[in-house]
């Protein structure tokens, strides 16, 4: 079997490299970097880029140096930030991490819900007032759910959803009617029955903003939306506008549409928003596992086996 040669683009530092070294050297030759020039000698004949965490410029140079690539990888789940078009173009595939980090990102969702249906905000303000306050939570068996981008992320949080006896309803580009899922074209239908609204959708030219003010104003004012998915799926200052105004009654968010949020982001001082720094996958062994997941893949490739996780390019996920 002839060697492997696989180019990642990383820094050579991060620790998740190193398990690399777990190749046998025999069959797989590899260079790691972040700028094109560390790739000078082994692009010519590579067979796999490994994007670890490569900017999309180094990456497309990176392309440019490898004709005979024949597989390429990225180690998240989002691909907006390194689609470019001659990878587009190009029949070779692509895969991700989908699936690596769903299920934290389901477990900040059911975060997300309980916080705002026992007001536990409520509760740490009195607390650290020494006050004796009791008032009525929601009990989340009796809410709805409704799911902006049913794959991966959105079913982890619809399965712990489920658990808790939450109804679920799920937005999909293809809907399986039979399920009874709604299509693009339903949207405001199906927002206007949630009490939460999850998003988890991947960033396209279709998707950007594709939460706004006509969606806002089709929520019922108690309902809570959450973001899992990609910031600039919702328009913020819609956003932001909707909370202002008790239009809506809350917001759990892990994404945003700059980031890191900049410290004059009205979010930061709204009661009803909970914020997390983009750090809801962030387990201890989150990177770990998506070095795992590649290498799984790479045994797949090596073997002719069908690759896992491979993305439609041109509907970016």
């Amino acid at each position: 079997m002839d060697p492997i040669t696989l180019l990642v683009v990383a820094n050579a530092q991060d620790k998740q490299i190193g398990m690399l070294n777990a190749l046998d050297a025999s069959t797989t030759e590899i260079a790691v970097g972040d700028t094109p020039e560390c790739f000078t000698a082994l692009a010519p004949r590579a067979d796999v880029i490994f994007n670890w965490s490569g900017k999309r410029a180094v990456l497309e140079q990176v392309w440019k140096m490898a004709p005979r690539v024949r597989w390429v990888h990225s180690r998240s789940a989002g691909l907006d930030s390194i689609l470019f078009p001659e990878l587009i173009a190009s029949p070779v595939p692509l895969t991700n991490g989908r699936g690596v980090f769903s299920q934290s990102l389901g477990e900040f969702v059911i975060g997300g819900v309980l916080f705002f249906a026992k007001d536990f905000g409520r509760m740490r303000r009195s607390q650290k007032e020494g006050k004796w306050d009791p008032f009525d939570t929601i009990e989340v068996s009796t809410q709805t759910m409704g799911i902006v981008g049913y794959g991966d992320i959105g079913k982890a949080a619809a399965r712990r959803a489920q658990a808790m006896g939450m109804k679920i309803l799920a937005l999909r580009r293809r809907p399986d009617r039979s399920k009874g899922e709604y299509g693009w074209e339903q949207k405001l239908e199906m927002l206007a029955e949630c009490d939460y609204v999850v998003v988890a959708a991947p960033l396209t030219p279709e998707t950007h903003h594709m939460i706004s003010d006509a969606e806002f104003a089709a929520m019922k004012p108690t309902a809570v939306i959450i973001n899992v998915g990609r910031g600039p799926i919702i328009d913020e200052a819609a956003m932001v506008r909707a909370l202002e105004s008790g239009r809506i009654k809350g917001a759990a968010l892990d994404v945003f549409e700059v980031e890191p949020l900049p410290a004059d982001s009205p979010l930061y001082r709204l009661d009803n928003v909970l914020l997390s720094p983009h750090s809801a996958d962030n387990t201890p062994d989150w990177l770990e596992n998506a070095m795992m997941f590649f290498m799984q893949n790479l045994e797949r490739f090596r073997s002719g086996e069908p690759l896992l996780n491979i993305v439609d390019k041109h509907s970016g996920y």
